[in-house]
């Protein structure tokens, strides 16, 4: 297996190569250039570093949301398009599920979170018993005052993610102590991430739709928002 992955859902884009059993290679860009102009690139060069090219992929990830709309859907229609034009299996993975993985933890809770404006943050809670995840809670656009009460129900160490790592450890940590604030560069989402939550889809059988793959964008966009307000 060589799997290509994708993660472009918030400022930092990068892309990943995984054989199926060690990452091969991963490139990070946090530049503020837009996704549409670096993802393939990066892709490229990676595969070339890697000693690989686009023929000998097998399959694709994608961090398919939550997350930017329009960072969402660069990821998401690449990746498909990737897979449609050579007939591979495509996987649209939770962003918030991804970045739980790439920290890394292996004892506590993993917590995904990500600065959704209009006072709410998309969220993700991972349990976390000697490096394997369980889900606890649902990806969720939530305030953070229904995240406390959520947060404050766990009983070990919560390890912060994302780019709503600050403001929930400023804003919840006295009422939440069990927060733990990562160090800066670990708080993006990384492709790598992307990888190990498309392998346990793999191993649990998933065939990889790449057709009925859709973003998911937890909440509408602003403009379908106003559209319905007019109407």
């Amino acid at each position: 297996m060589l799997l290509l992955c994708f993660e472009t859902s918030a400022k930092a884009c990068s892309a990943a190569l995984h054989d199926g059993e060690r990452l091969l290679g991963e490139a990070y860009q946090n530049t503020g250039l837009t996704h549409s102009q670096t993802l393939m690139v990066m892709a490229e060069d990676l595969l070339k570093q890697c000693g690989k090219t686009a023929a000998d992929v097998t399959a694709l990830a994608v961090a398919a949301g939550p997350g930017s709309f329009t960072g969402v859907r660069i990821g998401v229609s690449a990746a498909k398009g990737f897979a449609w034009g050579a007939d591979l299996p495509c996987y649209g993975v939770s962003t918030l599920e991804a970045m739980a993985r790439s920290l890394g933890v292996y004892q506590g809770y993993a917590l995904g979170v990500m600065d959704a404006r209009r006072a709410q943050v998309y969220a993700g809670l991972f349990r976390v018993n000697c490096g394997k995840y369980t889900r606890v809670m649902e990806d969720s656009a939530i305030s953070l005052e229904d995240l406390r009460k959520v947060l404050q129900k766990c009983s070990e160490p919560i390890f912060l993610v994302g780019d709503g790592s600050i403001l929930c450890y400023n804003t919840l940590l006295e009422s939440v102590p069990a927060l733990v604030l990562p160090p800066e560069h670990r708080m993006h989402q990384r492709a790598d991430g992307v990888a190990l939550a498309a392998l346990e889809m793999i191993d649990r059988g998933d065939p990889g739709n790449g057709i009925t793959l859709t973003p998911n964008y937890l909440r509408l966009s602003q403009a379908e928002r106003e559209r319905l307000q007019k109407s």
